[in-house]
């Protein structure tokens, strides 16, 4: 049960991660790649919003031990 509570907390922060690089890439904040399709693109940071709101769940619910 352990190893599953580690992998959940590992996909939860890297979701966290990826969701704020979307964020940031949407709002165009994040100038990186500066050839990524998601430049200034409000839709890729509602869809990152979404996916770090989600990861932070993943990550609350692995440091519970549900």
């Amino acid at each position: 049960m352990l190893f599953i509570r580690i992998m959940a907390m590992i996909l939860g922060l890297l979701a966290i991660a990826a969701g704020l690089l979307f964020v940031g890439q949407g709002t165009g904040v994040v100038r990186w790649p500066a050839d990524s399709f998601m430049m200034a693109d409000k839709a890729w940071a509602v869809r990152g919003a979404v996916l770090a709101v989600v990861g932070g769940i993943v990550v609350w619910l692995a440091r519970r031990g549900c």
